[in-house]
């Protein structure tokens, strides 16, 4: 609403709008995204804690992953929900990191608060915040170390880090192993570079028996049955024939009318029907193929012949688990079965049906030269199995960063408080407000330290001048808390390392959630659609 001179009011906005302007704005946006980098903060950490999540349905999710976390709790606050997108930004290109991602945005803000209440212009503020950004990013890539994708016991150490604030504690050595496996057979090299698809690795999750019991397979894994009780469980030696055709008779997309005067007509056209099935199987059969994997139907009349053939089939496969399949066997798909040639055909060491739970499956095993590999993750909770993924998946998104950029730096707070260090030397060169506002991104780099140490119970001021200290020092680019002991170690010793990606994208993603509210001085929400009551009268009845 504005006001005319002469004192009428002039009404721009629909009425029942809500405008807030100017500090109270920029104070509510800042209060809501740092109240949710509050409700993530103690979630940080090996030492960090988990969060029940109840939907409307009443249906729980138990987790540790800030990703998730921030999803199911259907953040309503339109300036937190920003924090929400950057978290699920960061999940989507690195996998891992979102819980720093967001506490960061949180002290980014809680400092630039402090500054706002100097007089310090919102838009100074974010342009000491760009370039501390860039200073800090050139830093991480200068200090961070090279390493090989041969190097197996380094890759282990990263995938562990990943997976040790997370419920699967205690099986973590073997996730750790089946995650670098499982990067290194579906990686490809291209140039220089390695490209991985985390697509090609399939996760099927089965509860009953212990993470332990989780397996890591050469090949896939298909969430089916083989169709016909006649034929064998298992095949040595598997040629694979993979069919995108169903081997069934085509009925006649026209609505057509036979007219049968005879007996013997039904038993020629019966027989014709069966004569072509045979035709089909025979095709197969003659390739050499002992396995049969059918993205659709296979009739019965089909599936006994194969089963006659001693031929294992499977049949209505996902595309999806198709083209796995493709990558793993080196066979090809095929959709017209006159097509099919011996080249064509996939192997493996081994195909067989094995009962997993309560359900049977068929495990595609032994792929020479696997493209796609599939993990079965096992455990004896529903809850738990459901967690031991989103770990896994963090573990193997953790290790694919560090195949991909060749580099690597140590967790646990050391490199933060190494960034911090270096910002505060870089402030004083830039000089001015930016200076402050430099200096504030520096402190709010100490703060993901301070949260480390918070959660394990220590002192986070006494934790912070120590590191400070320690980092002072020709070699302690890589001091860090180590929050099982309370102590200062050397985080690289320790095994406690983190691709340079993920730290990157975190500290990216957090600056841009700050520096777009930061500069938001006008919300105007309209008024929210009215439903008509639900009474719980009939129609027509007054009250």
């Amino acid at each position: 609403m504005a006001v005319e001179p002469m004192g009428i009011p002039v009404l721009i906005l629909k009425e029942g709008t809500q405008r807030t302007a100017g500090r109270d704005a920029l104070r509510a946006n800042i209060m809501a995204a740092r109240a949710v980098a509050e409700m993530i903060k103690t979630t940080y950490g090996p030492k960090g804690m988990d969060k029940m999540l109840v939907d409307a349905l009443g249906d729980v999710t138990i987790t540790n992953d800030g990703a998730t976390i921030l999803d199911k709790a259907e953040i309503q606050h339109s300036a937190a929900k920003m924090l929400v997108q950057i978290a699920k930004s960061q999940d989507y290109e690195v996998g891992d990191g979102t819980k720093t991602a967001v506490i960061f945005a949180g002290e980014l803000l809680r400092h630039a608060e402090e500054l706002l209440d100097k007089n310090i212009h919102p838009t100074i503020i974010v342009s000491g915040y760009r370039k501390a950004l860039e200073e800090a990013l050139s830093f991480l890539y200068q200090i961070a170390e090279p390493i090989d994708i041969n190097d197996d016991e380094t890759l282990k150490k990263v995938a562990r880090t990943a997976l040790t604030s997370k419920a699967v504690h205690e099986a973590r050595e073997h996730f750790a192993e089946i995650s670098v496996k499982a990067v290194k057979l579906i990686a490809e090299k291209r140039g220089d570079k390695y490209y991985i698809d985390l697509d090609n690795v399939q996760i099927i999750k089965k509860y009953g028996g212990s993470l332990l019991d989780s397996l890591l397979v050469y090949g896939i894994v298909l969430d089916k049955e083989v169709v016909h009780p006649g034929m064998p469980r298992r095949v040595e030696n598997a040629k694979i024939a993979l069919i995108d055709a169903p081997l069934e008779i085509e009925k006649p997309e026209i609505d057509a009318e036979i007219r049968i005067t005879d007996p013997s007509q039904l038993r020629a056209f019966l027989n014709q029907e069966e004569e072509i099935l045979k035709k089909m199987v025979d095709k197969i059969a003659g390739t050499g193929a002992n396995v049969v994997i059918c993205q659709k139907g296979i009739d019965e009349v089909a599936q006994h012949f194969l089963a006659k053939k001693g031929i294992l089939a499977v049949r209505r496969v996902k595309r999806s688990d198709m083209e796995k399949l493709e990558k793993a066997t080196g066979g090809r798909i095929i959709s017209n079965i006159d097509d099919l040639k011996p080249e064509d055909l996939g192997e493996a060491e081994r195909v067989e049906e094995r009962k997993v739970g309560e359900d049977k499956m068929v495990f595609v095993e032994g792929c020479k030269n696997p493209k796609a590999v599939s993990i079965v993750i096992r455990g004896g909770l529903e809850r738990l199995v459901d967690e031991a993924e989103r770990s896994l998946r963090d573990a193997l998104a953790a290790t694919a960063d560090a195949v991909k950029d060749g580099k690597i730096v140590a967790g646990g707070g050391a490199v933060e408080v190494e960034l911090a260090k270096h910002l505060r030397k870089y402030a004083k060169t830039v000089g001015g407000k930016e200076q402050l506002a430099i200096e504030a991104f520096a402190k709010s780099l100490e703060g993901l330290a301070m949260a480390l140490a918070e959660n394990a119970g220590l002192d986070p001021i006494e934790i912070i001048m120590k590191l400070r200290a320690e980092h002072e020092k020709e070699e302690g680019k890589w001091i860090g808390v180590n929050v099982f002991t309370g102590d200062l170690a050397n985080m690289m010793e320790l095994g406690v390392i983190e691709p340079v990606s993920i730290k990157a994208n975190a500290i990216k993603s957090g600056v841009e959630a700050a520096t777009m509210i930061l500069r938001i001085d006008d919300v105007i929400s309209a008024s929210k659609i009215e439903k008509p009551e639900e009474t719980g009268k009939r129609g027509g009845e007054e009250e």
